[in-house]
C-alpha cells in the first residue's frame, strides 16, 4: 500500500473519511480534510462538530481517516475501539477493508501544526473481528502542549493494550530534537516478536510481543475546545500527510 495523496480526490477504496462511525453516524463523524499540493490536509476548524458529545468527556473534536471499519447490528456492543464499556452500536457499518496489515513496515511522512489543546497521531489498531483483537501500535502521537516550537517535541510511540488481555502497555513519549511543523518520517517495523519504531530512520524504541492480528491504519488530528485558555479559539490544528506507505 502506498498513497501520495496526489490524486484529485481521496482514494475511498483505501480510506474511510470518518472516525469510528458505528458509535454515532457517518454524518456526525465526517472528517474535515482537503487534498492540495502538499498532500492530505486534516484539520479541525471551529465549526467542526463535537465527537460523541453524550459519551466522551472532556469535549473532543476529531478529523480522522481509517483504512478499515466494521460493526455488528444496531444495539450490539460489536464495534471497534469502544469508548466506554458496554457501548452500543448506533449505526451499523459494513465491512470495509481498505488496508489491513499483519506485519512488515509502515511509515508516514507528515508535518503538524498544533495548539496546546490539540494532538495529531497515526496508529494501527485491530480490525476487531474478535473482541479482544483491539490492541494498538502507535507510530506517532504528538500533543501540542509537549512541543517546544522549532526545537523539540515529545513523540509518543509503542504498544497500547487497550482491552486486549494478551498485551501489556509499552508506550513512551521520548523528547526528540525535531521541529514537528516540518516533514518527518515516522515508521514501525513489526514482526511476531517485536515492533521497532523509528523517526527519520533512527530507532526510537523497541517493544516486545506486539499485536499478532490484522491492524488497520488510523490517522487523525484532535482538538479539546474546553481545554483552551480563551485566546486560542481561532487556531486550527492541522496534520499534513505527504505519504503513507506499507510493505
Amino acid at each position: 500500500m502506498r498513497d501520495d495523496f496526489d490524486a484529485p480526490a481521496l482514494d475511498e477504496r483505501l480510506w474511510l473519511p470518518h472516525y469510528l462511525p458505528e458509535w454515532s453516524s457517518r454524518e456526525a463523524t465526517r472528517a474535515s480534510y482537503r487534498l492540495d499540493a502538499e498532500g492530505l490536509v486534516l484539520e479541525v476548524p471551529r465549526e467542526h462538530p463535537v465527537w460523541l458529545p453524550e459519551v466522551h468527556t472532556p469535549a473532543l473534536r476529531i478529523s480522522g481517516l481509517q483504512t478499515g471499519s466494521r460493526s455488528g447490528p444496531v444495539g450490539s456492543t460489536d464495534g471497534q475501539q469502544a469508548v466506554v464499556p458496554g457501548q452500543r452500536v448506533r449505526e451499523a457499518q459494513p465491512d470495509f477493508r481498505g488496508h489491513l496489515q499483519s506485519g512488515g513496515h509502515l511509515e508516514v511522512r507528515c508535518r503538524m501544526t498544533l495548539s496546546p489543546r490539540s494532538m495529531a497521531a497515526l496508529w494501527l489498531c485491530g480490525f476487531q473481528e474478535q473482541p479482544d483483537d483491539c490492541g494498538e501500535l502507535c507510530v506517532v502521537e504528538v500533543f501540542g502542549k509537549d512541543v517546544v516550537a522549532g526545537e523539540s517535541a515529545e513523540v509518543g510511540v509503542g504498544v497500547k493494550a487497550i482491552a486486549d488481555p494478551r498485551l501489556r502497555d509499552d508506550f513512551a513519549a521520548p523528547r526528540l530534537p525535531l521541529d514537528v511543523t516540518q516533514h518527518h518520517t515516522y515508521a514501525v517495523d513489526r514482526s511476531s516478536d517485536e515492533a521497532v519504531f523509528t523517526v527519520d530512520g533512527q530507532e526510537v524504541r523497541r517493544c516486545a510481543a506486539p499485536p499478532a492480528y490484522p491492524l488497520q491504519v488510523m490517522v487523525a488530528v484532535f482538538d479539546w475546545p474546553g481545554l483552551g485558555d480563551g485566546t486560542d479559539d481561532h487556531l486550527v490544528p492541522q496534520l499534513v500527510v505527504d505519504q503513507v506507505a506499507a510493505w
